[in-house]
């Protein structure tokens, strides 16, 4: 089953072709980054805007490259959920003209989804159950896979997702953005040690996580530093950062596999590119006796293989939409869209 699957929730204009699930046979992805760099971050109508600029030649490109027509694609599928809302609108609205011309079904994807997913495309032998390390720009979950479709969350971020903090931590310290990269870069070149960071807990919910005391501690401490004329040892700092991050992911991570009775960890989205904190996650993992499944970084970013991956398994599962499909801007990984 050959899926042409659309991506477009940030400021990644993504296209892939996917057949069954596991083989990609061609994924085109055009990145606005440079182009957000000069505000610090993504502007949302600025991304909507290019989106619709790129999506139908990246539509054609992708074919091209799987050496495909129009013919061969025996479903459409898109990321509806959540995202940018305008941004997802685009992906949606050009996927359900896509769908309706081609005459093939229509399968919606959620993009944590997705992420998990890209799993599938890098590693053939993983199959459900396991649980889900989801650490992006936008979300930062734990996840039980408990089969392709079937998910539960086991705990989440109460408010700042783990990416958008690198991201602000990366621009109070004069870093471009994206901020993942260079914050990872620049924590190599220290041990650490020097700042001490907050670690939140949430009572009553072991297994969730909190990031904006963490992230406005280092707003403050960098403002306090400048204010006062005092030196910050930024790759120190940026260091410190990352090992806070990391002690709010791995143990949860850890207590989850230990009350699931898992015995197989995927990591997925952005964050899971980060050297440091997939380290740690293998040490976890490998004193867990759990198996880790890293997707190499090309498949952490946003991209279209991975919702062409998921959607072989939704529309398994007969979850395909009809062409009033609506994009959200927010929406839980385990709710289902009404048909």
């Amino acid at each position: 089953m050959n899926i042409l699957a659309f991506e477009s929730s940030c400021d990644e204009t993504a296209v892939a072709v996917v057949r069954d699930g596991r083989t990609v046979l061609s994924d085109v992805v055009l990145s606005q980054a440079d182009m957000h760099a000069i505000y610090g971050g993504v502007v949302p109508e600025i991304a909507s805007r290019k989106h619709v600029e790129a999506i139908a030649g990246l539509a054609d490109a992708a074919l091209e490259q799987a050496g495909l027509t129009r013919q061969d694609i025996d479903a459409v599928a898109v990321t509806y959920a959540p995202g940018l809302i305008g941004a997802v609108l685009v992906g949606v609205s050009f996927a359900k003209s896509a769908a309706y011309a081609l005459g093939v079904p229509l399968i919606p994807v959620h993009h944590i989804r997705g992420h998990i997913a890209a799993n599938y495309l890098a590693f053939p032998e993983l199959e459900p159950p396991f649980l889900a390390l989801a650490i992006s720009g936008g979300n930062t979950l734990i996840v039980d896979v408990r089969d392709y479709t079937d998910m539960e969350i086991l705990g989440a971020t109460r408010d700042d997702a783990a990416g958008e903090c690198f991201d602000k931590a990366a621009r109070v310290l004069g870093l471009p953005y994206p901020g993942g990269k260079p914050m990872d870069q620049l924590a190599q070149q220290s041990q650490g040690g020097k700042y001490d960071l907050p670690r939140a807990q949430v009572s009553g919910s072991d297994l969730d996580m909190s990031f904006s005391g963490l992230k406005t501690a280092v707003v403050n401490l960098v403002h306090n530093a400048q204010q006062k004329g005092e030196e910050l040892d930024k790759s120190a700092l940026a260091r410190d950062f990352t090992m806070a991050v990391s002690d709010e992911l791995i143990p949860r991570m850890a207590l989850a596999l230990q009350r699931t009775g898992r015995t197989v960890v995927a990591a997925a989205g952005g964050v899971a590119a980060n050297s440091i904190i997939r380290t740690r996650l293998q040490e976890a993992c490998s004193q867990a006796g759990a198996r880790l499944y890293l997707p190499p970084l090309r498949l952490c970013g946003d991209n279209g293989a991975m919702i062409g991956a998921q959607a072989y398994y939704e529309y398994l599962a007969g979850h395909t939409a009809p062409l009033d499909l609506n994009a959200y801007a927010t929406m839980d990984l385990d709710q289902q869209i009404q048909k």
